[in-house]
């Protein structure tokens, strides 16, 4: 192993890479779990606030209300579980690229 080579899986292994990652993937599901929280919660707040809206009929004969609980909130939690996998990855293939190039001298 060489001594850049060394450098690097020290790094890897370090608890500052770790706590650095940590608090980034932390930031990602506080934003998906934000996400589900406005979805979660967003319905209720249009139903009593625009009920004639909500009440409309639209696609199929269902109400829009309908629509988002019934067709559309299956989809938006896949979306959200989707998006959060593959920043996440993302995030773990930058940190292990910062170390690559820490570890080259760039």
């Amino acid at each position: 192993m060489t001594n850049r080579e060394g450098r690097r899986a020290d790094y890897l292994h370090s608890e500052e890479f770790l706590h650095r990652l940590m608090r980034r993937q932390l930031a990602l599901s506080v934003a998906c779990a934000a996400a589900f929280v406005v979805a979660l919660f967003g319905l209720p707040l249009l139903n009593y606030f625009a009920p004639e809206t909500m009440a409309r009929r639209v696609a199929g004969g269902f109400t829009v209300t309908w629509l988002f609980l019934g067709v559309m909130s299956l989809p938006f939690v896949w979306l959200i579980a989707w998006t959060f996998i593959r920043k996440s990855i993302a995030l773990e293939e930058s940190e292990v690229k910062d170390v690559e190039q820490a570890a080259d001298g760039r």
